[in-house]
């Protein structure tokens, strides 16, 4: 697979100096000094540069990068804009404008069936600065991202991710517990052959895994009970 070019971080490409300032940016450029500190503390595998492993994981990071803080699609370099379409756990694709809409990041990821007086988190109700707001003041350290495993390379390439970060303030009115939160799934990005920007990106996990243990606390320490918990997170799959 051939790397992205365009510059970047350590972690991610299309951020040189020229990019930051010919990109039309969500609330200015992100940076990511923070997730990455957390990154390299506490991910699971120290992938060799240039591997199958490294590159899939700055792809994901680079693609994740663009999703949520790039307003225009036109200025994604990592995917095909005329083609691509997301989707989360066998939902109905999202094209880059419909995404962008949604709110990108949180709002996308969490999109459910579940009725709306069972949803701890709505996405209907939120907008991409609210979500950002939620989430950046419960992960303070960051809510950071590596590959796990690459189970086919390209066009179509299959990999286990983890998301994970601390509870560090609260959620929802959910008081903060301090422990780690983490999230399992498994990603597809299918690329296509000649430009080698993605066209299809498919995720599967269970959001659960994600909103329960920020139910774990209570709401003004007041325990969650377990059929609560239970509820939060029951497979996307069976509603």
């Amino acid at each position: 697979m051939a790397s992205l070019v365009g510059g970047g971080d350590k972690y991610r490409d299309y951020l040189s100096d020229e990019e930051l300032k010919n990109t039309k940016w969500r609330n200015g450029p992100p940076t990511y000094d923070v997730v990455d500190k957390l990154f390299e503390q506490e991910r699971t595998h120290v992938w060799a540069e240039g591997s199958v492993e490294d590159k899939v994981q700055r792809l994901l990071k680079t693609w994740e990068m663009e999703l949520v803080h790039k307003i225009d699609p036109n200025d994604m370099k990592s995917v095909d804009p005329t083609k691509f379409k997301k989707s989360v756990n066998g939902r109905k694709g999202l094209t880059p404008e419909e995404a962008i809409k949604l709110g990108g990041g949180y709002n996308t990821f969490l999109q459910t069936s579940l009725p709306e007086n069972l949803r701890v988190y709505n996405p209907d109700d939120e907008t991409f600065e609210s979500s950002q707001n939620v989430f950046r003041s419960i992960f303070i350290r960051g809510f950071a991202i590596e590959v796990l495993h690459v189970y086919s390379g390209p066009p179509e390439i299959v990999y286990k991710f983890r998301h994970w970060g601390y509870m560090d303030g609260p959620f929802k009115g959910y008081v903060a517990t301090g422990q780690l939160v983490e999230l399992f799934g498994i990603g597809i990005f299918e690329l296509e052959k000649e430009s080698n920007k993605i066209v299809k990106a498919e995720f599967f996990f269970d959001r659960g895994e994600l909103l329960g243990p920020l139910m774990k606390g209570g709401k003004n320490g007041e325990s969650t009970s377990e059929m609560a918990l239970l509820e939060a997170s029951k497979c996307p799959f069976m509603k």
